[in-house]
């Protein structure tokens, strides 16, 4: 009886020390559970949170890009219109330039123009070339009666004409294709008296040669014809008189 109260006492003591040793690692157990749950649960926010965010930044990138492409649209018609601007000034500048030039044109027929006629240079005045081309016309046409009145007027209208000295040659060739010799010879007299350095000068000269012989005044052609040659020495119209006078 004294010996077996011992062996209960260890043997409680046992149960009581196993039933120790088997509660810690349940405990241990419970507590490693929470801790993942809760780190799964910190995970799954912080997941989300990204989520949130990135579909935020996907947002923001979306809308930045529409921004984009709207500025891009914007831009395109702004180019589109600057183009159309630029035509537009291009072809209002070329309008423009094509007015002043017309216009230029149309005042020069109002302001004298320097040319050159038989070889002279000249200011001729509003007018003179087309009365003179006029009745150049006219003769060619063979309108002498016309032709001697319009360069008749020419020579009394446009007294400082560059065209003086050749109208009033043609005016003498015109008389004399109606055989008024007295008048053709008479232009050609004052055309060589009043521009004797003029190259029709000479050639005046020669017509009015020509005018003596056809009228039996020989004696006054040859003295016509040595006038050519002595005046106008080396000339082509003189080497002419020299080889008429010979003849």
């Amino acid at each position: 009886m004294l010996y077996r109260f011992p062996l209960l006492r260890v043997a409680a003591a046992a149960c009581v020390a196993g039933s120790t040793m088997l509660s810690v690692p349940a405990h241990a157990g419970v507590f490693d559970d929470n801790e993942a749950r809760k780190a799964v649960l910190d995970l799954r926010t912080k997941t989300d949170s990204l989520s949130n965010q990135l579909s935020a930044a996907q947002r923001t990138i979306l809308d930045q890009q529409n921004r984009i492409d709207q500025l891009n649209q914007q831009v395109a018609t702004v180019r589109g219109q600057n183009e159309d601007l630029a035509n537009q000034v291009t072809t209002l500048q070329k309008q423009q330039k094509d007015y002043y030039a017309d216009l230029d044109t149309r005042l020069k027929k109002f302001e004298p123009q320097q040319e050159t006629i038989d070889g002279v240079t000249g200011a001729v005045q509003p007018g003179e070339t087309e009365a003179f081309n006029a009745a150049s016309t006219q003769f060619r046409n063979g309108d002498y009666k016309g032709a001697s009145a319009a360069f008749k007027a020419f020579v009394a209208k446009y007294p400082q004409s560059p065209y003086q000295p050749t109208a009033r040659y043609w005016l003498g060739n015109a008389l004399y294709a109606q055989r008024d010799y007295k008048a053709s010879t008479a232009i050609w007299q004052d055309l060589v008296k009043q521009y004797p350095q003029h190259p029709r000068a000479p050639e005046a000269l020669l017509a009015i040669a020509n005018n003596q012989v056809e009228q039996g005044q020989k004696a006054a052609a040859k003295q016509t014809l040595q006038q050519v040659v002595s005046q106008y020495a080396g000339s082509e119209a003189a080497q002419t008189a020299q080889s008429k006078y010979r003849r």
